[in-house]
């Protein structure tokens, strides 16, 4: 029997339906009109960001909290042009995410026709694959494609670029049952050789440290991780992507280890005699100078991605596989494990140098205490978001994270503005949750516009604006190794004047006032200055059954460690 005909547009519409998705993301535009023309009787839940970059990472926000595909629709030229920063930060971090575009009509493209853009060709570089769509018949196949694509073998994200006729056309085609690519066969097995020599590894090691990335939680395999640690009494440490992998009210956590990580995390990782690292890249923020990463120990690397082995760290052991099927299957062959003089020396170096900060002055905030203050009003159990900047280096230190997915944060792109549209994306994902931003004054002004999609959508998401007046990392190195030259870092014009040396008009200042901005989008808002008030403004804030913005005025000279000075080794790590 002849299947019924529809537009290229309904058979996009239906092939999301049909591939599992719940919510789209997206912003309109003359090159998608045929398909935001029948959102209105789709399933799918349609929010509408106020910005594509904001849209895309609230798509991506979706995906880190679920783990299933975020999605996104635009228009063509700026449309497009606009995801990709969003892109680029899902790419580097492995997550699934796919990206419809609308594009010119075949016959416009390479006319310069308005608002024509190459976009796969601008993506092709920030993204797992592209597809331009040359037919109506095509859209069903290669939208289920692209989902199979973005989740299979290491997650990332997929750009469909469909141009405005294949959306006018009529097709019969129908969305396929299973998916076959000829060229694309990710996933690879450990072979028993392999989980011989693992196991016989951890058997034998007497200073092992597991060591856990995102692909550990992309995996689903936290519990895995946490049966290995507590069978053979092995530690565990995770980089920035990795938190929530292990608990970390664990007596075997680590924390986090890298360039701003726990010096017990660290020096574990210097003296190890076996590293077992799962879901890792080894990126130049982890090893420091790479010369000197870990060269005394024997180095286990498990990852899905087949390009991350070797690439930047040379591995005694690669194993291109699954990490959980690893560990479930390496599980059965690891004897139980006494590790207590190895333990007993890993507290002698948290006694030593425990992740601590000074209060600078009694009056005065610090940005630390903002982030204990959050732990405590949502017994850390909150979804934690976090921008780019000093902040997220103290939400990675100073909440205790026990839970994966738990932790959604810009890692390999450290994109600025992420923050704010990535919560909302996750609160979405999951209404039941409590949902923490934290925000710097830098970042949170970059994608401020999205708080209205909070409270459009009634979203009790909690954005807490970490306000020290300046883009902290950037005055944060400048202070240590520009000779304290502060250009381009601070926000306050006060401030900025005062460190230019200009004396005309000091008393003039002027910064944004947060809290107005926010009840002006309609939000609840805060502003704590006090330190003794810090506390009962950030619970009131929690407990808010909408949206909520609290700004905290903290220290501005408060800088993020222990730190590891780039380029520099482990043994070179400064404390304050």
């Amino acid at each position: 029997m002849k299947k019924e005909q529809r537009t290229g547009a309904q058979a996009l519409v239906e092939s999301l339906e049909k591939a599992g998705t719940e919510v789209l993301f997206g912003y309109p535009g003359g090159q998608v009109l045929d398909i935001f023309n029948h959102l209105p009787e789709s399933r799918m839940h349609f929010v509408l960001g106020r910005h594509e970059q904001g849209s895309t990472h609230m798509a991506d926000g979706y995906a880190r909290a679920t783990g299933r595909p975020g999605v996104c629709l635009v228009t063509s030229g700026p449309g497009a042009t606009n995801t990709i920063t969003g892109l680029a930060t899902a790419n580097v971090d492995g997550i699934p995410l796919i990206v419809i575009t609308g594009q010119v009509s075949l016959g416009l493209i390479g006319t310069d026709a308005f608002q024509e853009a190459d976009t796969t060709g601008i993506a092709r570089g920030v993204s797992k694959h592209c597809f331009l769509v040359k037919s109506a018949d095509e859209i069903p196949e290669i939208v289920a494609e692209a989902f199979y694509i973005a989740t299979h073998g290491k997650p990332g994200p997929v750009v469909i670029d469909i141009p405005k006729n294949c959306q006018q056309a009529l097709t019969s085609a129908q969305y396929p049952e299973r998916v076959s690519l000829r060229a694309y066969h990710p996933e690879s097995t450990a072979t028993t050789s392999q989980m011989n020599r693992l196991a016989k590894l951890i058997n034998e090691a007497k200073r092992p440290v597991l060591y856990a990335g995102g692909g550990v939680i992309s995996a689903g395999a936290a519990n895995d991780v946490a049966r290995l640690a507590h069978r053979a009494h092995i530690p565990v440490t995770t980089t920035l992507m990795g938190l929530g992998a292990f608990d970390e009210h664990d007596p075997l956590a680590l924390g986090m280890s890298g360039m701003h990580g726990s010096a017990a995390a660290n020096w574990a990782i210097r003296d190890a005699d076996l590293i077992l690292a799962l879901g890792v890249r080894f990126s130049d923020r982890v090893t420091a100078k790479i010369s000197e990463y870990a060269k005394n120990s024997t180095l286990v690397h498990v990852d899905c991605d087949p390009a991350s082995i070797n690439k930047n760290v040379r591995a005694d052991l690669g194993i291109v596989a699954d990490v959980k099927d690893v560990l479930t299957t390496v599980l059965s062959r690891v004897r139980e494990a006494d590790h207590s003089e190895w333990l007993a020396k890993i507290d002698g170096w948290r006694r030593k140098r425990p992740l601590a900060y000074r209060q600078m002055h009694r009056e005065v905030i610090m940005p630390q205490a903002v982030i204990e203050s959050i732990d405590r009003a949502t017994k850390g159990d909150a979804i934690v978001v976090t921008d780019v900047g000093q902040h997220q280096m103290w939400a990675a230190q100073f909440f205790r994270h026990s839970k994966s997915r738990h932790f959604i944060s810009s890692g390999g792109m450290g994109t600025m503005g992420f923050g704010i549209p990535a919560a909302i994306g996750a609160a979405i994902a999951r209404p039941e949750k409590k949902v923490v931003a934290v925000c710097g004054d830098g970042g949170a002004q970059m994608t401020f516009e999205e708080i209205v999609v909070a409270v459009e959508h009634r979203i009790p998401v909690t954005f807490v604006v970490i306000n020290n007046e300046c883009l902290g990392m950037v005055r944060q190195w400048q202070e240590l190794f520009y000779s304290k030259r502060y250009s381009g870092s601070i926000l306050s014009s006060k401030g900025r004047m005062a460190s230019e040396h200009m004396e005309d008009d000091l008393d003039y200042d002027y910064r944004p006032d947060f809290c107005r901005l926010a009840e002006a989008h309609g939000a609840k808002a805060w502003r704590v200055i006090d330190p003794a008030k810090l506390d009962a403004t950030i619970a009131k804030a929690v407990r808010c059954k909408g949206p909520s913005v609290v700004e905290a005025i903290v220290e501005p000279r408060a800088n993020v460690y222990p730190m590891i000075p780039g380029g520099k080794s482990v043994s070179e790590m400064v404390f304050d």
